[in-house]
This record gives structure tokens, sequence and C-alpha cells, in this order.
């Protein structure tokens, strides 16, 4: 009969697979989500990550932060109106400390800004509540009318800019904006301009600061999120909650 103490458990053994898996193929075992489902939880604080060369350019931390598409008025308000959505608080930074503004203002000048990759041929009707409309204007289109609309209220109701409105004003304008009471263009609602908005700016609060946001990984560091990790076999067999320093897709670049 086999010797019962040299059979490992079934949770032992794969862990132990996993982790020499892992270190064999040069530490691909990557994403948070996946290390965590591994390892049943990150355990307790490791040392801090090897630093990044002299030789590689300056930390994602100040990374990619200039304006691409926004003219100067326009980021203005897409900063103000994004740090009521997104506010800074006892948690932590807002939108504006978190470099919002600049996530936005990149994606709207991508590819993404004026749906390369989708169909754009009409007939552009009114779609059902659970599939949104098919839109004859672009994304970047749709923004910078929703800005003009969100503008032109608040110079109707209050006599001045939106980033002159104080924090109460402001959130009155946004909410017109969510339940759709003012008109951005042929039919589109501000609340089509408003659910997009919100959408970019919790993207550019938790995306990586390669894209623009999350400056100095903030976002992350409130979460507790360690980012991009090229490997977590270090920490698979620890059954605690590992508080790890967040590294961004920056931080791998040699040069």
């Amino acid at each position: 009969m086999a010797d019962k103490n040299k059979v490992s458990s079934p949770d032992h053994s794969r862990r132990r697979f996993l982790k020499y898996t892992g270190t064999a193929i040069g530490g691909v075992v990557v994403g948070g989500v996946v290390g965590s489902a591994i390892s049943g939880g990150f355990g307790k604080k490791q040392a801090a990550p090897a630093p990044v060369p002299s030789s590689a350019p300056q930390a994602a931390a100040d990374y990619n932060q200039a304006p691409m598409f926004f003219n100067q008025a326009q980021l203005q308000l897409t900063e103000a109106a994004a740090e009521r959505i997104f506010p800074k608080d006892e948690n932590g930074p807002g939108a504006t400390d978190l470099g919002v503004v600049f996530y936005i203002d990149h994606q709207l000048a991508s590819p993404w800004g004026v749906n390369s990759r989708e169909y754009r041929t009409g007939p552009f009707i009114k779609g059902e509540v659970t599939q949104g409309d098919y839109q004859s204007i672009k994304r970047h289109e749709l923004f910078t009318m929703g800005l003009q609309s969100m503008e032109e209220a608040c110079k109707t109701k209050y006599s001045k800019s939106f980033v002159d409105l104080t924090p109460e004003e402001k959130d009155a304008i946004l909410t017109s904006m969510e339940k759709g009471e003012i008109m951005v263009i042929n039919g589109i609602t501000g609340k089509t301009f408003f659910n997009l908005f919100c959408r970019l700016t919790m993207e550019g609060v938790y995306c990586d600061p390669l894209y623009g946001g999350n400056k100095n990984m903030l976002g992350w560091k409130m979460r507790k999120y360690p980012g991009n990790q090229m490997t977590y076999a270090s920490i698979m067999e620890k059954d605690q909650f590992v508080v790890m320093d967040p590294r961004s897709l920056h931080d791998h670049f040699a040069h």
C-alpha cells in the first residue's frame, strides 16, 4: 500500500503544476482575475517588484498626458463634468487628478471615435430599449455636440459656462442630461450623450495609464488592483490577500 504521506492533495498538486509551468514558460501567468482565481486570493504583502531599468522611458505616471482631439474649451468642459461624475472624496482622487480627460480625448481621436470598425450604412432607426440607438453620427461628433448642448443649457439657465457653475448647478445640468431633457441633435437626447460620458469616465479612472487616464495608477491603488504583473508565480501558494505595487504596461517596455 502506498504511503499516504507521499500523496499530495489535488489542490496542492494543481498549485505546484501551475506555479512551475508559469516559471518554465517565462512567467506568462498574467491578469489580476486569473491570478486571483488560481491562488484563491493574494497572500500577505511581498517585496515590491524589481525597478524598471534606468534606460526605460519615464514611467506611465506622466505618460500620454497631452490632448489630441479637444480644443481648450472642450478640454475644460469635459474635465469639469467628469469630476462631477467621479468626484474626489475621502476615498481617493477624482477624475481630474486621475487625468480622465486625456483618456477620453485619446479615445475620441482614435479610430474608435469615428466608429471605424462598425457597420455605418442606414437606415438609422431607433432601437429597442435593450439595444440603444443606431446613430448616423460618429462618437466624436456625438460627444462634441453633447458638450455644446450642455454649455448652451448652462448659458440659458444660469447665464454662465458649465465650468463656472457651483457643484449643485453642475449636478442639475448633468441630471437634466441623464433624463433626456436636453436635446443634442436630430432626436438624440442628452441621455445618449450622458451614458457615453459616464462610460468613458469610468474607463478613464481604471484604464492602464498607457492610455492616458488612471494617472500614477491611483485608480488601481484605491482598489488594491495589481495592474499588469508579468507573473503571479511567487504568490500562488499564499492564502491571504497580497497587496502588490501595481505595474503598468509601460513599465514592461525595454526602450
